[in-house]
């Protein structure tokens, strides 16, 4: 079970401080968020709806993909936060981490600013899905961040990983150790570690099936594989509730595109794969591990805004539709970059986001 704990007064007065931070770089609610968390390299309107021309200046074969997603993203804050996030040469938004925050009843965000993680709580203890950066950041902000509202961190049970980088991966050994919590990742990954030996690297412990159910305290969360971002990427689906009305969340694992022809086109099949099985899950919300889709302002909008006004993150059916079409169009533009004759390719891996 989890024990709730007093809120106190350091807590509310970092809520203020972090509230302060974000309202001050135009990321609170009800600023104008798409501007300011753009990063510089996209935020000219041009940037979205056609980042490639050939060298004559005629608009690139992959201006089509790129336009029909600005047109399927519209006015949308959500959906042009994506298209900016997927335009070639856009940087990750550098935000100050805000203070935890429940989404839904049962849903935490913890955040370090520029990646953030979940926890579930259930009837039977924390999924806590992906743990940030660090031992250090397990310590500084998941830890007490649970505490924060409410929750025991020693009630941790499991520990998602949704792939092998490691600003989701760091604090993982760290909560495996002190708490007993089992960590999981898809076999691709663990693998990616085992090659890459990376610091802080977690213990090789549980595999991840395609579609496997993860279910503690009668919850149940179901982990797919969509592989692009890396070999292995994992993204849940989260049942949330709010009061009495219950809801499906989706996480996507990884939103970074790699930089070969080939990845990207296992990516646009995860995009396409996973579609419907949000579809079949009725997928009203949508979620992500890092500042890519007006999430942090979100939040704040949820954390300040009045008893009983609608949950920013329930997107409903056809919105969450939308916002894969658009990761779909994106991607499909990526491709056609990436084939044109004049493509360079990346020379070092994709090690995060």
């Amino acid at each position: 079970m989890i024990h709730p704990t007093r809120r106190t007064a350091t807590d509310a007065d970092f809520t203020r401080r972090r509230f302060a931070q974000l309202a001050a770089l135009g990321i609170a609610a009800g600023a104008a968020p798409i501007a300011a968390s753009a990063p510089a390299s996209a935020s000219a309107p041009a940037s979205a709806s056609a980042p490639a021309s050939t060298s004559a200046g005629t608009p690139s074969a992959s201006r089509p993909h790129y336009d029909r997603a600005r047109r399927l993203a519209g006015d949308d804050p959500v959906l042009r936060a994506l298209v900016t996030a997927l335009t070639p040469g856009s940087d990750l938004p550098q935000l100050p981490a805000p203070a935890p925050v429940k989404l839904f009843d049962n849903l935490v965000l913890l955040s370090a600013g520029w990646v953030s993680a979940m926890a579930v709580l259930t009837d039977d203890g924390i999924v806590l899905i992906d743990a940030l950066t660090s031992p250090a950041d397990a310590d500084a902000i998941i830890v007490p961040g649970l505490r924060a509202v409410g929750a025991d961190p020693a009630a941790i049970k499991h520990v998602v990983l949704t792939h092998g980088h490691s600003d989701h991966f760091g604090g993982a050994q760290t909560l495996a150790d002190r708490y007993g919590a089992r960590v999981h990742m898809s076999p691709a990954d663990w693998d990616l570690l085992a090659r890459t030996r990376p610091a802080d690297a977690p213990a090789r412990d549980l595999d991840i099936a395609d579609g496997e159910q993860l279910t503690l305290g009668g919850t149940t969360i179901e982990l797919h594989h969509t592989p692009g971002h890396t070999p292995g990427t994992v993204s849940p689906v989260i049942p949330v509730r709010a009061g009495r009305r219950h809801h499906s969340a989706m996480l996507w694992g990884g939103l970074n595109p790699p930089s070969t022809v080939e990845e990207l086109r296992t990516f646009l099949a995860s995009v396409q794969a996973f579609r419907a099985v949000m579809r079949r899950a009725n997928v009203e919300v949508e979620l992500s591990n890092h500042p890519n889709d007006h999430g942090l302002e979100r939040a704040e909008q949820l954390r300040h805004q009045p008893p009983g006004a609608a949950n920013p993150f329930l997107l409903g059916g056809p919105r969450t539709q939308r916002y894969m079409a658009v990761m779909d169009a994106m991607l499909r533009g990526r491709i056609t970059d990436a084939e044109a004759p004049t493509a360079r390719a990346v020379a070092a891996p994709l090690t995060c986001c």
